[in-house]
């Protein structure tokens, strides 16, 4: 460790390469003498270890050790990789993890450009100009995250240098600018809603209580059919809130197995089960600071619930495999299509937890609530995707628009903008027909509303009321294979008592295949 130095004038800059792993820095016996010394930056590159100390005079001893440039780096906003000259990866903040999905740990000597997937450069070469010239760059542009997620980005490219004065590596820093892209293409939401649109009482409900729930760090609840947007709102939440510069990290607590989504949400240490190489930190902390969404709650193992239950009640939790508490300062919301209380009353989701989670609740009514919002929506996303493909269209029939308005819309928006999409990459005219809808449209049942014309809509969605079926026609239906693959799927898992790798056995199945159609019931 360096410390307490003060150098001559002809010391003010020195470079010193170590051994990989060595307690301390070995520096001139002439700088062995009093206070007043600031030691700047280390750089790690592999296989050596390069320290750089750049000294000014001050007014007390100051010691920037690789732990103080983490933490320093961690305060920043902002997404920052430090890039060597050879453009391999020497550094990266908790910012830049959360944006991109790749951590430290695994990106280490890595080229940069296989981290920082951008439309900027091909196989590095803006780096390099940047690298040659030693002028900065300011540039919009995209990435690619892990998750295959196109984000928009403005980048920052600036080079670093030495204590001689040459370019030794890059400094990238990333600022997400899906808020901003988000509000620059309202188009009828309110105070910033971005695609979130409605006019209907209840989405007005909806959009009055966002900025109350975005005031608090409170645990949140968010519930409603699949496809009316629960994870728009938490997002928005997010961004209207003192988090919004911080980390937004979503996970799906059914998409994976119990095992992996455990390391996936808490960490893990290395050695902890076979395949851990290195240590993980898990979403919980690549989010301090933000907001963690998980989505799909009701299908957290019962064994997870109770260590969510811990990082709710005391903001610490053990990492797989780990002696050490990890404390994280996130926000959570939840998000979930199922009845909780019913799962509550089954013994399949713990009662404190639920009420842990449902400190705030926020209902998003099923688009067949939303009076009027079906038109807005229609004309909205034919908009978007003729803008997006460069068709000529310019509307729907009188006749297509009686068939989209009699629908049920059983999949909520998500559904709709599905079938505008359909419509306008099959269209080849400028006006949509009924020809040009998909075909499941047209089948008897499917135009029977969910709810009876003239009856007020309850408030409840149907996850809150289990036993109540929307279409009895398309449940009892023996000519869908759908339905006679979904009765011999429910047949198998009552034989075998809900064991999925025996049900899948039965079927002649792999467990992974019966996963997937279960998880499409």
């Amino acid at each position: 460790m360096v410390s307490s130095l003060r150098p001559p004038k002809q010391y003010q800059s020195e470079i010193f390469q170590i051994r990989k792993g060595a307690p301390e820095v070995m520096v001139p016996d002439t700088w062995q003498k009093t206070n007043n010394v600031l030691c700047a930056l280390r750089l790690y590159a592999r296989p050596k270890v390069y320290c750089t100390i750049e000294t000014m005079p001050i007014s007390s001893s100051i010691l920037v050790e690789p732990e103080s440039i983490t933490e320093i780096l961690n305060g920043v906003p902002l997404g920052i990789i430090l890039l060597d000259r050879s453009l391999c990866v020497l550094r990266m903040n908790r910012f830049f993890e959360a944006l991109t999905g790749y951590s430290e740990e695994d990106s280490l000597g890595i080229p940069g450009n296989f981290i920082v997937r951008s439309d900027l450069h091909s196989k590095g070469q803006i780096f390099r100009q940047i690298l040659e010239s030693g002028e900065s760059r300011v540039q919009e542009g995209t990435i690619i995250n892990c998750h295959r997620k196109k984000l928009p980005i403005l980048f920052t490219i600036s080079p670093l240098h030495d204590s001689q004065g040459q370019i030794a590596g890059l400094i990238i820093v990333l600022e997400d600018l899906s808020s901003l892209q988000r509000a620059e293409r309202n188009a009828g939401g309110a105070d910033g809603m971005g695609k979130i649109l409605g006019h209907s009482p209840k989405m007005q409900e909806v959009f009055e209580l966002i900025p109350v729930l975005a005031r608090t760090d409170a645990s949140l609840l968010i519930t409603g059919e699949t496809g009316t947007g629960k994870d728009m709102i938490a997002e928005v939440i997010h961004q209207t809130s003192k988090r919004a510069r911080q980390p937004f990290i979503k996970i799906n607590c059914g998409a994976l197995p119990e095992a992996l989504l455990e390391s996936e949400l808490f960490g893990h240490v290395r050695g902890a089960f076979t395949g851990a190489v290195t240590d993980k930190p898990g979403m919980f902390r690549l989010a301090q600071d933000g907001t963690i969404f998980l989505t799909e709650i009701g299908d957290l193992p019962l064994s997870l619930q109770v260590k969510l239950l811990t990082v709710l009640d005391d903001r610490e939790f053990y990492p797989v495999g780990g002696s050490k508490k990890v404390k994280v300062n996130v926000r959570v919301i939840a998000a979930t299509h199922r009845s909780l209380r019913e799962q509550v009353r089954e013994r399949l989701f713990r009662e404190d937890l639920f009420y842990r989670l449902n400190v705030l609740r926020i209902h998003l009514p099923p688009l067949r609530e939303r009076e009027g919002d079906i038109r807005l929506l229609l004309d909205y996303f034919l908009r978007d995707f003729v803008s997006q493909l460069g068709s000529h269209i310019k509307g729907f029939s009188k006749s297509c628009l009686e068939l989209l308005l009699a629908y049920g819309f059983s999949g909520n928006v998500r559904e709709l903008r599905n079938i505008v999409e359909y419509a306008v990459n099959i269209c080849p005219g400028e006006q949509i027909t009924p020809e040009h809808l998909p075909k499941y449209l047209f089948a008897p049942e499917s135009h029977q509303k969910s709810v009876v014309p003239g009856q007020p809509a309850s408030v409840l969605s149907r996850e809150e009321q289990p036993h109540q079926t929307t279409n009895k026609t398309e449940t009892h239906s023996s000519g869908n294979w759908n339905e006679t693959e979904r009765e011999m799927i429910l047949d198998a898992m009552k034989k075998t008592g809900g064991n999925r790798t025996k049900a899948a056995e039965l079927l002649g199945w792999g467990r992974t295949t019966l996963w997937r159609k279960l998880k499409a019931l």
